[in-house]
């Protein structure tokens, strides 16, 4: 029987060539995916997971300083880290820094970039002013804070002025106060550049969820902790993450330019301890038996969040 083809019927086309064809494009489009990402592969492996293993492999070295010699002593690094208690001293402040830091500074940024998102009068003079901070070196920071901390420094005067003299003390000398004033510290110069993010991703969320819930009767407190907070939740998940990795691994600069993990260890974290015992003390295999131990207490840090900050819906 002869087929007649109108207009409306398509040609005849082998099927093999309709099935290879398709595959044949995607795996050419493969291998060139490959190719040009091949360089950004390369460039990953080489300065990010190979010193992360070196990390490790020098951890079971005894190596007193860069320009001498190593030896392989196992894990009697990790052994000496258990009996040492100024490590065990380093955890805590750690802890105590991260849990004073991390959920305030979120909580503080998350309710700025609302106000600002918000778009209220004289929003872009905010936006300078919350970004200002963000501008500023570390050394420019604890530079301003060490001259307000000090004896003689603008805290001090003033409550001198205020006939407040039982309150004068050297803040940053004393062990009750040295660590608060370092969170003093990083919450100033993290919440105005934090909370510029979040206005940019709460600017995101249209109008008319909002005048909804005006008509509901929703107040402003209502409305960002019950709407904006919810739509905003994974990337309040991610600030949090980006938060603990800065506070756990840069929290060594200020620590070092402000008090140099003093008085006695009240204000030594983790990463001061690092930089301290490898190249103050010279033990460059004990330094990084500790940055093992950042590192595993970073990966859990993110897993834990990850899984508090994981879509609800």
């Amino acid at each position: 029987m002869t087929q007649v083809l109108t207009p409306s019927t398509p040609a005849a086309v082998p099927a093999a060539r309709v099935d290879r064809r398709p595959g044949r494009q995607r795996r050419r489009a493969d291998r060139l995916l490959a190719l040009f990402a091949a360089p950004a592969l390369l460039c990953y492996a080489f300065f990010l997971l190979g010193p992360l293993v070196a990390v490790f492999y020098i951890s079971f070295l005894r190596w007193p300083g860069m320009l001498a010699p190593s030896s392989w002593i196992g894990l009697d690094n990790y052994r000496r880290m258990i009996d040492d208690p100024v490590f065990w001293t380093a955890c805590r402040v750690t802890a105590i820094q991260l849990v004073a830091t991390v959920p305030a500074l979120v909580v503080l940024s998350f309710m700025l970039g609302y106000y600002v998102a918000q778009n209220p009068p004289g929003v872009r003079a905010l936006r300078v002013l919350l970004f200002i901070p963000g501008l500023l070196s570390l050394a420019a920071q604890t530079t301003v804070f060490f001259a307000v901390l000090s004896p003689n420094g603008l805290i001090n005067s003033t409550l001198q002025s205020l006939g407040l003299d039982s309150w004068v003390r050297a803040w940053l000398a004393d062990p009750a106060t040295a660590l608060p004033a370092l969170i003093l510290v990083t919450l100033w110069g993290g919440v105005g550049y934090t909370s510029i993010l979040f206005s940019a991703n709460l600017s995101s969320i249209e109008e008319a969820v909002y005048e909804a819930a005006e008509l509901d009767g929703a107040g402003r407190w209502r409305t960002m902790w019950r709407i904006a907070f919810p739509m905003s939740y994974s990337y309040v998940g991610v600030v949090t993450m980006l938060q603990l990795l800065w506070n756990l691994f840069g929290s060594a600069a200020i620590v070092l330019l402000l008090t140099k993990g003093g008085p006695g260890n009240s204000t030594t974290t983790l990463s001061y301890l690092v930089y301290q015992k490898a190249f103050l003390q010279y033990n460059v295999g004990y330094s990084q038996a500790i940055g093992v131990v950042l590192f595993v207490v970073g990966m859990l840090g993110i897993l834990i969040i990850r899984r508090i900050f994981r879509p609800r819906f």
